[in-house]
């Protein structure tokens, strides 16, 4: 394959996105609806609902503000319209600010201040409409691979993942890390079994102590709540699909990572800084643990799934790859890549890969997911507190 290359959008401070959206992005649950009904009236913008943004403290509440902060920053969104309902604990003034470190165009509005959610509607219906306007006019521009950072996920695992799906985004991983780009591994609950490999990837001891903390941490929290973790891991779905054990499971997620170094290891939401592999401290569960990779700067997602997982994004589009040829026939309409021949047919693995990393490319320049064609916008932050 010659042309590394894709077409994205160009934003102020450099970075490049690969989709140009208006993010409306509500600071507390409270302001959702408001957040959905403006988004519905404007053209290319999408809603970040989620149910946080009060009666949280400490580490949890950094966590939530940092993870929205991150989400607009992110390259994909081209403008963003803030909305607050006017009495939660997220500081809309400094998330504002910090948005607009990116130079993209950022507005508020408060609910509570307008008169209600008719008024608020309207309001940030207009806002939102003037902010598309704004953007209207960027246009796709040449780049190399080497401006993309690619989240990679699985969900929905089978045994096929670790033989087929897992193997061919590792083969893409390293390529894209070759030609300059940045990718990164999450889920820490499925490194479990597997951390040590990992560990031995690191670029120094400083880097694999914290993957190794990360793991503990995971461990440990399950232990603090008198709960085998096995019990969650693997799933009902996982061992029906022919994984029997965490550490099985483990080692066919580490499959997408490929064979390069791993530069740093990050908290969950955290920007990602420089170039190479990345890992990042996020959940097993598949929609926190991508909107986390999002928070950081993820613009595009490789996403594995042996049994079928349909979630997409609200701002990146998700690539679906399979492993099992049954899912890929009965499912079709959720899978964006067939990785089944590997081992149904005993197609090289070079071979695969190419195929699928001229799939990331056509879908970073614009061509849309199976995930974005059926609506797939789902949100969610991950929780490390209680509520209070």
């Amino acid at each position: 394959m010659s042309d590394m290359s894709f077409k994205g959008f160009l934003r102020p401070d450099g970075k490049v996105g690969v989709r140009n959206h208006v993010l409306i992005v509500p600071t507390i649950v409270c302001a959702n609806h408001v957040s959905e009904r403006i988004a519905e009236e404007v053209r290319g913008a999408v809603a970040l609902e989620h149910p946080l943004g009060c009666g949280q403290i400490g580490a949890d509440f950094e966590q939530t503000v940092r993870t929205l902060g991150g989400m607009g920053a992110n390259p994909n969104a081209g403008a963003v319209l803030l909305v607050s309902l006017g009495c939660e604990e997220v500081p809309v003034d400094s998330l504002r600010k910090s948005i607009s470190l990116c130079k993209k165009p950022v507005e508020t509005i408060v609910i509570q201040e307008l008169g209600g959610t008719s008024a608020a509607v309207r309001k940030g219906v207009q806002v939102a409409r003037a902010l598309a306007g704004k953007i209207r006019g960027a246009r796709r521009e040449r780049f190399p691979i080497s401006r993309l950072t690619v989240g990679l996920e699985c969900g929905g695992s089978d045994a096929t993942s670790g033989i087929a799906a897992n193997p061919v985004v590792g083969w893409v991983a390293d390529r894209v890390v070759s030609l300059g780009g940045s990718v990164v591994l999450s889920e820490t609950t499925e490194m479990i079994g597997a951390e040590h490999i990992l560990a031995r990837r690191c670029r120094s001891k400083g880097v694999a102590r914290k993957l190794l903390d990360f793991v503990y941490s995971v461990e440990q929290g399950a232990i603090a709540m008198g709960v085998d973790i096995r019990g969650a891991q693997p799933g009902p779905g996982n061992m029906a699909g022919g994984i029997s054990t965490i550490e099985e499971k483990s080692l066919g997620c580490v499959y997408k990572a490929g064979t390069s170094a791993i530069e740093d290891v990050l908290s969950y939401g955290s920007q990602i800084e420089g170039k190479g592999l990345f890992v990042m401290d996020t959940p097993g569960q598949d929609v926190e643990s991508v909107s986390g990779m999002l928070a950081g700067g993820c613009t595009i997602v490789l996403f594995t799934t042996g049994r079928g997982t349909p979630t997409g994004s609200p701002i990146a589009p998700v690539v679906k790859i399979t492993g099992n040829p049954h899912t890929w026939a009965t499912m079709k309409e959720n899978i964006d890549f067939d990785a089944s021949p590997l081992f149904t047919h005993g197609a090289p693995l070079p071979r695969l890969g190419d195929a699928l990393l001229r799939v990331l490319l056509r879908t970073a320049s614009g061509r849309k997911t199976r995930s974005e064609v059926l609506g797939h916008v789902e949100f969610a932050i991950t929780r490390c507190g209680p509520t209070i």
